[in-house]
């Protein structure tokens, strides 16, 4: 039950995901209809993102793509889904 309540509340949970989406893979941003509004913040995000060229299979590994996206995001300056920190080394969350 406590797992359901996680996810109806938008948390990332510890499985790397926010309501059922996975957080790694091919990532398109764009202005509207997005699968998840992102904050970029420097303290307390819920996960830690690493941009690479290719194979983003772990936790938190981001390709930015222009077609054919795992998910859709968009950044916004409040009021986020999540929030995240982009970072050279040890994505995921804590």
């Amino acid at each position: 039950m406590l797992e359901l309540l996680m996810i109806a509340d938008g948390d990332v949970t510890e499985d790397c995901t926010w309501n059922g989406i996975p957080l790694y893979g091919e990532v398109q941003v764009v202005d509207s209809f997005a699968d998840i509004e992102v904050q970029v913040v420097e303290s307390f995000p819920d996960l830690r993102v690493k941009t690479v060229e290719s194979f983003p299979d772990d936790c938190g590994e981001w390709e930015f793509v222009d077609s054919f996206p795992d998910f859709t995001i968009r950044f916004v300056d409040s009021f986020p889904d999540i929030k995240v920190k982009f970072v050279e080394s040890f994505p995921g969350v804590d």
